[in-house]
């Protein structure tokens, strides 16, 4: 039923005989084996070293955020920035059900409280719309600070996800925030080089975490970044990521509780290495999003193409289709993974899993609608 789908991809990424298109996998072509062997050469291969100094100045360089601070993961870094945008042990945190459960596992190391709340069709993150309601619905404001009239707990942050590398609403959804005194943390784990009129995503909240994962648009081998445009703050938090260590030639004094959540040199060489040709690997992604929209514009099962909303340009991660249904999501994806062709469906939303599902909700209507139709298709870079 689908074959002609399936040829069409295996096409566009050059697929031969056996050979499976994945998902997405990490491109190495440039000086990824250079700095590595000179780490190994250096014998800076852990958390100290010139790599890492050198990738936080070029992510500054190339998202115009005041500080960058690396971590060993995003899940790391969204677990700081939480902490750093003052959320605490019984809080609540407003953010999407349809995410990665890094989102919701970094809320509950704090001890607080996720919240879902629904997105928006055309970015598939937060809705400013929906967290306006909820909170006219639910919340007050009472000495300064916002708290759910239910529950007599603070609200004190708000983390959107730009998923798939679709920027959110965020002009709208920084006014709900401001209007209510809640603190804006980015989960802009997939979106690095996504623009939000034309201003990188992550740099527009107190605090914005990105991922090098894997399976990113750039990988570090794993690791995270920090972004800032407090500089200030964002010095406070390489301290506590870095043990909390105050400087001195030999002597061990710490000043605070801190975190081990050091990257290491040698994945920060990676990661400089792959920052070099990130402007390629995004033009590869996005012409392969044309290519796709271009397809589906006339394909004859029904099946529509999520482009970047307006306003923003889209690092398109993870490319995405939506299916007519659950029925004929669950038979593409079948169709596709038996063919060849690696498919997969978004996240099974986090208020369905044992650990959320007791969390507030405002009933998640476009997330459960989404949930049953978006197919997320190959997406790697294609190296001319």
């Amino acid at each position: 039923m689908y074959q002609d789908i399936v040829e069409f991809i295996r096409g566009r990424f050059g697929a031969t005989g056996d050979e499976r298109v994945m998902l997405h996998h990490p491109t190495f072509a440039g000086n990824e084996k250079k700095y590595l062997e000179e780490c190994i050469d250096t014998t800076f291969v852990s958390s100290v070293g010139a790599f890492v100094d050198r990738f936080e100045r070029d992510m500054e360089r190339y998202t115009g955020a005041a500080k960058a601070v690396v971590c060993v993961s995003g899940t790391n870094a969204l677990h700081m920035a939480m902490m750093l945008a003052g959320v605490e042990r019984d809080d609540e945190v407003l953010t999407q059900a349809l995410t990665f459960i890094a989102t919701c596992n970094a809320i509950s190391y704090i001890g607080a409280h996720p919240v879902f709340i629904d997105v928006d069709l055309d970015t598939m993150g937060l809705s400013p719309r929906a967290v306006e309601r909820w909170l006219e619905e639910n919340a007050e404001l009472k000495d300064g600070n916002c708290r759910n009239r239910k529950t007599g707990r603070r609200v004190k942050a708000c983390v959107p996800m730009h998923t798939f590398g679709h920027p959110v609403h965020l002009d709208e959804l920084m006014e709900v925030c401001r209007k209510w005194n809640i603190e804006l943390v980015e989960d802009a784990a997939e979106s690095i080089g996504s623009l939000y009129k034309g201003r990188h995503t992550g740099t527009f909240g107190k605090v914005g975490a990105i991922s090098f994962n894997g399976n990113k648009t750039i990988t570090a081998g794993g690791g995270g970044m920090l972004l800032f445009q407090d500089k200030e703050l964002g010095e406070y938090a390489k301290h506590l990521t870095t043990q909390a260590k105050v400087p001195h030639r030999w002597a061990f004094i710490h000043d605070h509780i801190g975190y081990n959540y050091r990257m290491p040199n040698i994945n920060a060489a990676l990661g400089c290495a792959q920052l070099e040709q990130i402007d390629g690997f995004i033009d590869s992604k996005r012409a392969t999003a044309e290519a796709y929209a271009r397809y589906f514009v006339s394909e004859p099962h029904g099946i529509k193409f999520m482009k970047e909303p307006e306003d923003t340009r889209s690092n398109y991660w993870l490319n995405a289709i939506l299916m007519p249904d659950r029925e004929s999501q669950q038979e593409f994806l079948e169709y596709t993974n038996d063919h060849g062709v690696m498919t997969r469906p978004v996240w099974e939303l986090m208020n369905r899993l044992p650990m959320f599902e007791a969390a507030q909700n405002d009933g998640l209507a476009n997330s459960r609608w989404l949930a049953d139709r978006i197919v997320n298709l190959p997406s790697g870079v294609i190296l001319s």
